[in-house]
């Protein structure tokens, strides 16, 4: 396959993903949609490097489009979701942060012990809650 048809595949799965997440964070409950993200995979898939790589950029690259968006937590449930979809293990976090007398609140997905998709906020929040990975 060409790098532009990839690109366009990824691109589109991005696009559905963050699409549905953004309905589900909006119409239901947080506990249904906590509860299916902590189901690990079916299958594992240990040898998807280049997979990951490009789940992240999609997902980053349709969610940074100003009519799309995109805050983090329907980022980080279509990122997961992705990565699920290809058995790769990954948990989607939770944190808070205070920023001056208020609290700040994030999402992000971390594979092994590696932070990713806006990975850059994620150093100051504190974990409050994980789903997902494996048993």
């Amino acid at each position: 396959m060409k790098l532009k048809t990839i690109r366009r595949a990824y691109q589109r799965e991005a696009f559905v993903a963050i699409a549905l997440a953004r309905l589900l964070v909006r119409f239901l409950p947080s506990a249904r949609i906590f509860a299916w993200a902590s189901r690990p995979p079916r299958r594992i898939n240990r040898f998807a490097v280049d997979e990951t790589s490009w789940v992240l950029w999609a997902v980053e690259s349709i969610g940074a489009k100003p009519w799309m968006n995109a805050r983090c937590l329907p980022s980080a449930l279509a990122a997961h979701v992705m990565l699920h979809r290809r058995g790769i293990a990954s948990r989607l976090c939770l944190g808070v942060a205070r920023e001056g007398r208020g609290l700040s609140a994030h999402a992000w997905v971390e594979i092994g012990r590696d932070k990713i998709v806006r990975d850059s906020e994620a150093g100051r929040f504190t974990r409050l809650a994980e789903f997902g990975g494996v048993n």
